[in-house]
């Protein structure tokens, strides 16, 4: 689904402008991301948990040339769906 196709679901399904919903979808993206900046953790029932967790330092080979690289530490997103979100996948 494009971002296009979301904002006419949520606009109909909302019974909403198409320009509400993508103004209303564009303040829950900023949101979104501000609060992940933060490190927050996200719970959004029925499709699942968002939360900063911290990928460690490694080393790692290249396959072509096989030099090692050092990989820094960095924080990443991880999603956890929600059970009935994956129930009858």
């Amino acid at each position: 689904m494009t971002k296009k196709e979301l904002i006419n679901a949520i606009a109909a399904d909302a019974g909403l402008s198409v320009k509400d919903a993508n103004n209303a979808l564009n303040a829950f993206v900023a949101s979104f991301g501000s609060a992940m900046k933060k490190g927050e953790r996200i719970q959004l029932p029925n499709l699942g948990t968002f939360k900063v967790d911290t990928r460690s330092a490694r080393v790692v080979r290249n396959p072509r040339t096989g030099a090692k690289l050092n990989v820094p530490a960095k924080r990443v997103v991880k999603f956890k769906a929600a059970p009935s979100l994956t129930k009858g996948l």
